[in-house]
């Protein structure tokens, strides 16, 4: 598929991966990039992507990714001011890392992981994660209705893709039973798409990164990175959000990519 002239859309979008995967989408001729956050600073980042290249190639949508009223209104915006868009990035993600069962300091009793934390890390990272795409994907058959068209066919342009974004944690890491389980469940999401949504013209697939340098990961402390990440790290080193972003648009503009990729630098969980 095609990035020059697409409308992408980009949860998460206001830092990150996010915001690398919007910049080198813009550089290789997205006509306009929306970036999701609930952050205010998605606005910022959008204004500067826009004065780096001189056009209003960006545009900022601030609010709650895991509601449904927000994503309808998001979508119905981006549709009446940029058109179908046609590729879905959503990075938008948290961690709340503890062990899924630990002994109390104070009481000496055995405590589980709070179950409201769970489905706190599962409501952004799988349930807003897959509706943003199917949100996206809906709006694209809805477009091929109105034009009179069915099943895609293989004579036809590929008409969107989606690349979810996994994580190496979906292999199981020490302390992350919500977040280890959100992005193997987002791996399931993407495989079941692919079979899906190619009815319509779509493609979905989904990228694992390791360890990269955004504020989530530097958010562990270098102590930590220094003694439990870069040792298992091939390269030695963080992974850099630039190169994630080269492997999403990657993953965007080859069709014969239909699996996960794994951008690790190497890294593997230890026993």
């Amino acid at each position: 598929m095609k990035i020059h002239d697409q409308t992408a859309v980009i949860t998460g979008g206001g830092g990150g991966i996010g915001e690398a995967t919007a910049r080198l989408l813009i550089e290789r001729g997205a006509k306009t990039v929306v970036l999701v956050d609930r952050s205010e600073r998605v606005r910022e980042v959008a204004e500067r992507l826009n004065g780096s290249v001189g056009r209003p190639a960006a545009a900022g949508i601030v609010g709650d990714v895991t509601s449904s009223d927000f994503r309808r209104e998001a979508f119905s915006r981006i549709h009446a001011d940029y058109g179908v868009p046609r590729i879905c990035v959503p990075a938008a993600g948290i961690t709340r890392d503890a062990l899924s069962v630990k002994i109390s300091k104070d009481t000496g009793v055995a405590e589980c992981y709070p179950e409201s934390t769970f489905r706190e890390v599962l409501e952004v990272n799988l349930v807003a994660a897959t509706y943003w795409p199917l949100e996206m994907i809906a709006g694209i058959a809805n477009e091929r209705r109105r034009e009179g068209l069915g099943r895609w066919q293989p004579t036809e342009p590929i008409q969107g893709a989606v690349v979810f974004i996994g994580s190496v944690s979906s292999q199981g890491n020490r302390g992350q039973v919500a977040y280890a389980a959100s992005k193997a469940a987002v791996e399931a999401v993407a495989a079941t798409l692919s079979k899906e949504a190619i009815f319509h013209g779509v493609r979905c697939t989904v990228v694992h990164p390791g360890f990269t340098d955004t504020p989530m990961v530097r958010a562990l402390g270098d102590e930590r990175i220094n003694r439990d990440v870069l040792p298992q790290t091939q390269l030695g080193r963080l992974i850099q959000p630039a190169e994630i972003a080269e492997a999403i648009c990657f993953l965007i503009a080859n069709p014969i990519i239909s699996g996960p990729l794994w951008a690790d630098a190497g890294w593997h969980p230890p026993a």
